[in-house]
């Protein structure tokens, strides 16, 4: 089971010849244009909130999907919702099931080894329970928070294992303020790199036939000097590339993270695609360049 996300997203990537995760960040208030819930009855702001975000992502899912091979929602912006956000969250999972997609779920878990368990079981397994077994979100892969520690990752990392899937760890981040933890320069290694570190020496927990692990990285596409670096340290792991588009991220330098192979990265947009005229075509064109960049 520990080598099935990675195996899986490389087989992906070479039918659909796209390494584009779609991000999920839908916000009540600007959903795509044509979307509208009408109320009925007594149903609550957030039930209807819901069913226009799962609307609208499941619009996203069917018209840009055929040109991922992944969708990342960022789980904060449907919890907020209550019920009726996780609902929708279901059902965009569903739909990316559906149309073929890995479904990543991006909530940067992360805290003691006891709660980190309960994560994982919560993101990509169950709980056991005198009734039975209670199935979690079913994510293909998750995001997570290292900083607590390799003993906090480990029960996460386990979880992947059990469930074959897959988990991207945070190493170094796409917000500007990353740099004021993640580069401070030392005697030692900055910290980015003391992570990567972390998760190349855990990665073979997850690795799968082609040679790629499912113990990937996130690494912010809008600082690209670091890419190159980090690839060396993390030369398995798949990387998870956020920042291109509405945080400035040029595509065009992110060819030192497909160092071994196509499916070496995946590259995250989120508003850069549903915030244009046409999202479908902007997915097509971060596909187009990324694969070409990617075989170069």
């Amino acid at each position: 089971m520990a080598s099935q996300f990675a195996d899986r997203l490389t087989a992906l990537v070479e039918e659909r010849r796209s390494q584009v995760c779609l991000g999920l960040d839908p916000d009540p208030a600007k959903l795509l244009p044509g979307i509208a819930v009408e109320p009925e009855g007594d149903a609550s702001p957030a039930v209807l909130a819901g069913r226009a975000v799962s609307a609208h992502c499941c619009e996203l899912i069917a018209t840009v999907g055929p040109h991922c091979v992944a969708v990342k929602p960022q789980l904060a912006c449907f919890e907020r919702l209550g019920p009726p956000g996780w609902q929708a969250l279901a059902d965009a999972r569903e739909a990316a099931r559906a149309a073929g997609l890995l479904f990543l779920a991006d909530g940067k878990r992360g805290d003691v080894p006891v709660t980190a368990a309960a994560y994982g079981q919560a993101l990509v397994g169950s709980t056991p329970t005198p009734w039975g077994e209670v199935p979690g979100l079913g994510a293909d892969a998750f995001t997570a928070n290292p900083l607590l520690g390799r003993d906090a990752l480990e029960p996460l990392v386990a979880a992947c294992e059990a469930a074959g899937a897959g988990i991207f760890v945070l190493v170094r981040t796409s917000n500007p303020g990353a740099a004021d933890l993640m580069d401070v320069p030392s005697p030692d290694p900055p910290l980015h790199e003391r992570l990567a570190s972390l998760v190349d020496a855990l990665s073979g927990r997850l690795l799968g036939e082609g040679g790629l692990s499912g113990l990937g990285a996130v690494v912010g596409a809008t600082e690209p000097e670091h890419i190159a670096r980090l690839r060396e340290l993390m030369p398995r792991s798949v990387f998870l590339l956020p920042g291109v588009g509405a945080q400035g991220g040029d595509p065009k330098l992110l060819g030192a993270a497909f160092a071994p192979g196509p499916a070496g990265a995946i590259v995250a947009s989120s508003r850069g695609i549903v915030g244009a005229p046409d999202p479908a075509a902007a997915a097509e064109e971060l596909r187009s360049t990324l694969w070409e960049i990617s075989n170069a």
